[in-house]
């Protein structure tokens, strides 16, 4: 067929706009695979600014009554990795910023955690009476005194591990009080703690368990804080420059009130307590900072 001008005209057949269709999907699969070939092992995934679980799930722990050992309790306030037949927390995770600090009183309610499952048990502050052990919040209730419901949260019994008197009140203490001057000036904090062992020295001697046995005791206390300036996409922010903290105290009553002498590396937490910490971090910057020992300012 021609056209006035004598030149041919392409008329499309079934079989050559089969093989136009072929040919662009063909294109648009490459474009993807491209695509997906350029991002490495690097890439930091997208998660919420303040997310208290923003670093990663250090135990994989999963809400389910099928992993009564590996339980995930989610907070406003905090999230908890809970061990029920250990009777506390593996680990507790926290955004803490300038707007958790406010006026609300230490509201001191400790009570059971009723958001466990029923039939499980439920730690009773009672069960520490006696002990020679603390209450001690993994989340303090000093980081969570922006209301009175946010600091109440606190003193769940879920939220608690038996700690030494001394550990708890000054090493601890002493640590607590530094992350919220460093809020203070002008930084946000996500952090990380936990326990784990059996076995500690309390103010009334060494026991690998309170309450008839229901709740352990640990043999370690740690925890890992990550210093940010107050911004957005914070963990995109995070480099292998910024300042980490990370420290593992035994669970005794004759322990130093000076934290920074027991700084260590978050790798060695990982090797003692089986956790992967920081897991959501571009290994390359993993690598550096979980290996590394702070040498900063400790007040």
């Amino acid at each position: 067929m021609a056209n006035l001008t004598g030149y041919p005209i392409f008329v499309p057949t079934t079989l050559s706009m089969k093989h136009l269709l072929l040919r662009r999907a063909a294109l648009a699969t490459l474009v993807l695979l491209v695509t997906a070939c350029s991002k490495t092992e690097d890439a930091t995934p997208t998660v919420d600014t303040n997310d208290n679980m923003a670093l990663g799930n250090p135990s994989g722990a999963v809400n389910s009554t099928s992993s009564p050992t590996n339980y995930l309790l989610t907070k406003p306030q905090y999230t908890v990795g809970y061990n029920r037949d250990a009777g506390k927390p593996m680990w507790v995770s926290w955004h803490l910023g300038a707007a958790d600090l406010g006026s609300a009183p230490r509201q001191d309610d400790f009570r059971a955690d009723m958001d466990l499952p029923t039939g499980w048990y439920q730690v009773k502050t009672l069960d520490y009476s006696g002990s020679g052990f603390d209450r001690g919040h993994n989340c303090p209730s000093a980081d969570r005194t922006a209301t009175v419901a946010d600091n109440s949260a606190t003193f769940l019994m879920s939220n608690m591990m038996p700690q030494a008197p001394n550990n708890n009140q000054q090493t601890w203490g002493n640590l607590e009080d530094y992350c919220r001057t460093l809020v203070r000036a002008g930084n946000e904090l996500y952090i990380i703690c936990g326990s784990y062992g059996r076995g500690g020295t309390g103010s009334a001697g060494y026991q690998t368990t309170i309450a008839g046995g229901k709740v352990t005791v640990p043999a370690n206390c740690w925890k890992v804080v990550v210093v940010l300036s107050v911004g957005s996409n914070d963990v995109g922010r995070i480099t292998s420059s910024t300042r980490v903290i990370a420290i593992n105290t035994p669970n005794d009553n004759n322990i130093n009130s000076a934290w920074g002498g027991y700084r260590t590396t978050i790798n060695a937490i990982e090797a003692a307590s089986g956790l992967d910490l920081l897991s959501v971090l571009p290994l390359s910057v993993q690598n550096v900072v979980e290996a590394r020992i702070d040498t900063g300012p400790t007040n």
